[in-house]
Order: C-alpha cells, then structure tokens, then sequence
C-alpha cells in the first residue's frame, strides 16, 4: 500500500494566518469552486504535516475562517504559517470533459513544435499576474511561452505530449 508521500502532492491550499486565541485560522483556497478544498479531508504541508480544517465561515472570495483538529491554540499556528497545503493527485476528481486538465497534469509532458520537432520538456505553468504562462526546459535553458490556443494549439495528455508554436526568433532544441 502507497502512502500520501509516494503520491504526486498537489497544492490546493495556503495556510493564512492565526485568528483569534482559540486556534481558528484563515486558510485560502485555491480550487475552482473554494468550497471544494473541505472535501478533500486531511491536507498535508509540504514536509507531510498534517491539516484537517473544518469550514467555520468565508470570510472574503477564497478566503475562510477555518479550525482544524491538529491546532488548538494561537502558537499551534505558528508551525503552519504561510503553509502551501496539499492533497494527492490521486484525491481531486477526475476531469469531466476530455478538453479539461489539472494543470500540474502537465508538468514533465514532452514538447514539441507544429514542426514536430522536439522542443523539451513542460517544467511549470506559471501565472504572475498577467496569465498563465508554459515554462519549458529546453535544451539551451528554459523557453517560457504565454499559455494561450495559439501558442499551445495541442495538448495530448494520453500521449504525455502538448504541442507548441515557436515564434520567430525562439529556437527548437533537438
């Protein structure tokens, strides 16, 4: 039997910040729908401390008011603070539609041009702000594109492959 630390982790969570001086804290939720990030059960942090939060009220978009079985006081807090919080891949629900991924599916998928040639590999999708961006390691260092239909026109998950149009001036490495 696998234990939580074999599977893939993915960040649904942050831990926010102490609230009161019972224990309560805030917890960001990073899911599509924010309230989902309560059913998943037990959270980890990314050394594998545990975290079960039990929804106390939202507090702004995202953001709830929490507790949680393994903190009972304010300095209980203070070994989770600013916590990312993550649950196995394994426990998110499948996607519904077949157009439909989990971001972190992408990572490590094979890159390569509407050439075919091969570009590297996916390392992280990043957003700054502005949107989301595709990070590749190449062989000539990372190639970072904006991760948009036109500049990422296919993505073949079944295959471990996402194909990408290289602008003038970005080279492919083979």
């Amino acid at each position: 039997m696998s234990s939580p630390h074999d599977e893939r982790m993915v960040v649904v969570a942050q831990f926010a910040g102490s609230h009161g001086v019972r224990g309560a804290f805030k917890l960001r939720s990073f899911t599509d729908d924010p309230e989902a990030v309560f059913s998943y059960g037990c959270l980890a942090t990314k050394d594998g401390k545990p975290l079960t939060p039990k929804r106390l009220r939202e507090v702004k978009p995202s953001v709830f008011l929490v507790e949680a079985v393994e903190i009972a006081s304010p300095e209980d807090c203070d070994a989770y603070k600013g916590a990312l919080l993550s649950v196995p891949r394994t426990a998110l629900p499948q996607p519904d539609d077949e157009d439909d991924f989990y971001i972190d599916d992408l990572i490590g998928l094979r890159a390569v041009s509407t050439a075919g040639e091969a570009v590297g590999r996916v390392r992280a999708v990043p957003n700054y702000g502005a949107g989301d961006l595709i990070e590749l390691q190449t062989d000539d260092g990372p190639l970072i594109l904006p991760f948009t239909k036109a500049s990422v026109p296919a993505i073949d998950l079944g295959s471990g492959l996402i194909t990408v149009e290289l602008l003038e001036g970005e080279e492919s490495s083979s």
